[in-house]
């Protein structure tokens, strides 16, 4: 026998009371693969804002670029004396610094479109779910249609007409990627929507909007968080592919796929480099991403918990 923190004697096993951060929390950290992948998103994202003044050198400042340092291998010294620990491309840039502003565009992008998708789906899955009948009937075909075509087909479609560019590509994936949180949002409230204080909200005759995002939503959430994060993962790999094809971003912006692009006919050629490691720093985002959220799908959901 033992004693909680509030003094209160607690049998073996018998956790105390806790608040659901901590519980949260305290769940989480029971998987250490899910520790090491939040770590290593939060690195990430760490590297993602303070990139501009982390980075080495500016590698899109085309006063700082020498054409005598390019082809440059892992761990060579310039003219000037700086150690390019990752390499240099074609044009003479530092792999590394390339790399945290390549970080920082994908987290622009795929954070920006998930979280227009997700609230653009909330509102329209709420809608359909709480009103039915023909609002839902017209909202689930739009839905089914657009999910009859692939993510990136769409994306594709609408960057062939809008043309490349980071406004343009955040459009695309917005287009592409609010249908997912529609249907899931529709399929959580529909079971939510005949629940008891559903009820009791309408006998005390509350208006429909606070019903709705006052009661109803607060309950669809942990799904929402879920699926956010799968999201913004494959947010990431959809515009690396698209940049990569030359239909995402311009060649002045910082892009992983880009990068990756770029150093793909030299690799034959034995500069390995200029591809590999962007492409290993986009692999290690994305996984990280999807642990964090695989993991918070287990804490949020008891049935899933071990």
């Amino acid at each position: 026998m033992s004693r909680g923190a509030d003094g209160v004697t607690m049998l073996p096993g018998e956790r105390g009371v806790q608040t659901p951060f901590r519980r949260f929390v305290s769940d989480y950290c029971e998987s250490p693969l899910a520790v090491v992948a939040f770590f290593i998103a939060v690195v990430v994202l760490f590297i993602a804002i303070f990139s501009p003044w982390i980075a080495p050198t500016d590698p899109y400042d085309l006063k700082k670029l020498s054409i005598l340092d390019n082809m440059l291998p892992p761990g060579s010294k310039s003219m000037s004396g700086t150690t390019f620990w990752l390499g240099t491309d074609a044009l003479g840039r530092d792999m590394l610094s390339a790399i945290f502003y390549g970080l920082r565009t994908s987290i622009l992008v795929a954070v920006s479109s998930a979280v227009a998708a997700q609230c653009i789906g909330i509102v329209v899955g709420l809608s359909a779910a709480y009103f039915g009948g023909i609002v839902d009937t017209l909202v689930m075909r739009l839905v089914d249609i657009k999910l009859g075509f692939p993510s990136i087909l769409v994306a594709l479609i609408l960057l062939s007409i809008l043309g490349p560019g980071v406004d343009k590509i955040i459009i695309a994936l917005i287009v592409a990627q609010w249908p997912w949180y529609t249907r899931v949002m529709r399929s959580t409230a529909l079971a939510e929507r005949n629940r008891e204080y559903i009820e009791a909200a309408q006998c005390l005759a509350l208006g429909r909007a606070r019903i709705v995002f006052r009661h109803l939503l607060p309950n669809c959430l942990p799904p929402m968080i879920v699926i956010g994060t799968v999201q913004v993962a494959h947010a990431v790999a959809i515009e690396a592919t698209l940049s990569f094809l030359g239909l995402g971003l311009p060649p002045t912006e910082p892009s992983l796929g880009l990068l990756i692009a770029n150093g793909f006919e030299f690799v034959l050629s034995g500069n390995y480099w200029i591809s590999f490691f962007p492409g290993f720093a986009l692999l290690i985002m994305i996984v990280s991403i999807n642990l964090v959220g695989d993991q918070v799908r287990e804490v949020l959901n008891p049935r899933l918990q071990r």
